[in-house]
């Protein structure tokens, strides 16, 4: 009975420290009271050369808009490779000599195996090479604010995915959820001495140290970016966020596209959190801050799980300790002012506030996503952009 009280206690606790987290970040920022970066890329003795990677799975319609914004940067050296994998491209052409198409004659499935096939196809060595989806569109200063990051010394940087659309409840709902995280996984981890999350897009790096973290590996289904950070950090180096780089990225509009896309994030969620385990223990073990405060991040449960865990455990303990149920509800109150906090410190729109009230029925979906979560990848390779419920 000792070992299932003592685990009783433990996993409160630990669901617990997620609801304080966010605001122990903001405490750190606020002690460590210093910035990483300058205010401009001045200063850099050479400038970088980007290979600016658009990966597309099947899906081509969004591609000319997507290359017609990267053709819009205004800086002069860069070249982009599109690479359009199971696509025809019998319609798609790009007369710029800024562009190359690239079509792999065996279908290659994996979003690192077509970030190696553009590197191997890369027209001269680039000295930096960026992610970017077959949905995004960048700011003009997307590169130069980049820049400002690797002047400063980083060879990895995450830049910000802002809302594309915000024309249904969902994506509205699915944009407070990228504020969130940009805020405390991005901007208040990386200003406490930690490294922001990669999102699987928007991201640069040095093409040395991208090809010294993955080239040895093959990666296969969603969560290359998981992988990718975790081989990062554990070489000590940080990911820096660069929160005036700039992309925009198309949200999800419709239940069963959220639910599919969802469940493949849970999946990858399941699939790689134990690599917290090494990440914390390093950070331990090395007195490093950027590895321990980023392991304990790999280790949190997605959103939605430990919001669901925690009221479970005020609603349990209304019948077994009244004292833990206000402690409870007190821990809630704190994330949800945390929340609140992520949504008036960024540019958030009116829409998402008035979506809000609607977080109910979208947990609703992201439950039935969790029970999809171990057939995931079969069900959806990549997430198909366009479909909007019309209830909504």
């Amino acid at each position: 009975m000792k070992i299932i009280e003592w685990a009783w206690w433990l996993i409160q606790i630990v669901i617990g420290f997620n609801l304080l987290f966010p605001l122990l970040l903001l405490l750190i920022k606020s002690l460590r009271g210093k910035t990483d970066v300058p205010t401009t890329a001045s200063g850099l003795f050479q400038l970088p050369d980007y290979g600016i990677i658009v990966t597309a799975y099947e899906q081509t319609s969004q591609l000319p808009a997507v290359v017609s914004s990267l053709l819009k940067l205004d800086y002069a050296q860069y070249h982009i490779y599109v690479v359009a994998d199971k696509c025809d491209i019998s319609n798609l052409h790009f007369p710029s000599r800024n562009v190359s198409l690239l079509r792999p004659e065996q279908v290659l499935g994996s979003n690192t195996r077509s970030h190696f096939y553009a590197i191997n196809h890369f027209i001269r060595p680039h000295s930096h090479l960026t992610i970017i989806d077959s949905d995004n569109l960048t700011e003009p200063d997307y590169l130069t604010q980049l820049n400002v990051y690797f002047n400063a010394g980083f060879q990895a940087v995450q830049g910000v995915r802002e809302a594309k659309n915000l024309d249904t409840t969902y994506a509205c709902l699915d944009a407070a959820r990228d504020i969130y995280y940009h805020f405390y996984d991005g901007k208040m981890l990386f200003g406490a001495g930690s490294s922001a999350t990669l999102a699987g897009s928007g991201m640069a790096f040095t093409t040395s140290l991208y090809k010294e973290c993955l080239g040895h590996l093959d990666v296969t289904g969603a969560g290359f970016d998981k992988v990718l950070q975790n081989e990062i950090v554990s070489r000590k180096h940080r990911i820096a966020f660069a929160e005036k780089a700039i992309v925009y990225d198309e949200k999800t509009t419709g239940s069963d596209q959220l639910v599919k896309q969802r469940a493949r994030w849970i999946n990858t969620w399941f699939k790689y959190f134990s690599l917290g385990f090494g990440i914390f223990r390093k950070g331990v073990i090395n007195l490093n801050i950027n590895q321990f405060l980023f392991g304990l991040v790999l280790l949190r449960p997605p959103l939605f799980i430990f919001l669901l865990l925690s009221l479970l455990f005020l609603f349990i303990n209304l019948f077994v300790s009244i004292q833990l149920a206000g402690v409870w509800f007190l821990a809630l109150c704190v994330f949800v002012t945390g929340f609140y906090i992520s949504l008036k410190s960024s540019r958030t729109d009116p829409r998402i506030y008035r979506s809000l009230v609607n977080i109910p029925k979208f947990i609703s979906l992201q439950l039935l996503a969790l029970m999809n979560a171990r057939k995931a990848n079969k069900i959806s390779v990549a997430t198909r952009h366009g479909q909007i419920d019309q209830t909504q």
